[in-house]
């Protein structure tokens, strides 16, 4: 299985769909369907029964997950959409580790 370009806690861009343009922070990601769900993003209505969590029941909004091609990160340094590369950085200690980057700025995505 490919790595993905998006993380949870990342901040991403939606290409396409009726969110297209806007911008969101990623709450999960679900590895196996390819989706992630964005905070904001692809709001649904959904009919829920009473509960001890929701004593009231009835209608509520909530995040829906959106495909993963339809997702850009945010470029940490400009704050527009871009593609990501992978590369080995050493760190202080020698060790190296892969780190993602803007391929627009060349800055690294934490």
């Amino acid at each position: 299985m490919a790595k993905l370009h998006i993380k949870k806690g990342d901040t991403v861009y939606v290409n396409s769909g009726e969110d297209k343009g806007k911008t969101g922070r990623v709450l999960k990601v679900l590895v196996k369907k390819n989706r992630a769900i964005v905070e904001g993003i692809n709001m649904v209505s959904k009919s829920t029964k009473p509960s001890a969590k929701n004593p009231q029941g009835g209608i509520i909004k909530q995040e829906a997950s959106i495909h993963l091609s339809n997702l850009n990160p945010v470029d940490p340094k400009t704050g527009n959409p871009t593609r990501i590369g992978r590369k080995l950085v050493e760190n202080a200690n020698g060790k190296k580790t892969l780190v993602r980057y803007s391929k627009k700025s060349g800055e690294e995505i934490k």
